[in-house]
């Protein structure tokens, strides 16, 4: 459903699947330092309030080098969503024989994300 709102703000996802994929990096954490793209106040759903996203661009190695996003959206925001701090939100385009539980392994520019 956000997808045309992402579109309208210059950022194309289509060649993304439509879906995240959760990645667990526990022990690790992540902190933004500075995405690539941040969106404020975004009001994509009619009952919902409006909601703030950063995007941070990734690729993902084993599996072709397939680049695509970390999707963040901002917890302050939306305050019934609950996921641990340890799981990240992977945009990508589909990839064939990934399975849940399967290991990941991402690149993140350093100046994007942080992993602690």
């Amino acid at each position: 459903m956000q997808l045309p709102f992402f579109l309208a703000l210059g950022l194309d996802l289509s060649n993304c699947y439509p879906g995240t994929i959760n990645l667990d990096i526990a022990p690790l954490s992540c902190v933004k330092t500075s995405p690539k793209r941040t969106f404020s106040a975004v009001k994509w759903h009619p009952s919902e309030p409006a909601e703030d996203f950063s995007f941070v661009e990734c690729i993902v190695p084993r599996h072709g080098n397939a680049s695509g996003w970390i999707y963040y959206p901002h917890p302050e925001t939306k305050p019934t969503h609950f996921q641990p701090g340890t799981v990240i939100e992977l945009l990508l385009p589909h990839i064939s024989g990934l399975n849940y539980g399967d290991q990941m392994e991402i690149q993140v520019p350093e100046d994007q994300m942080d992993f602690i």
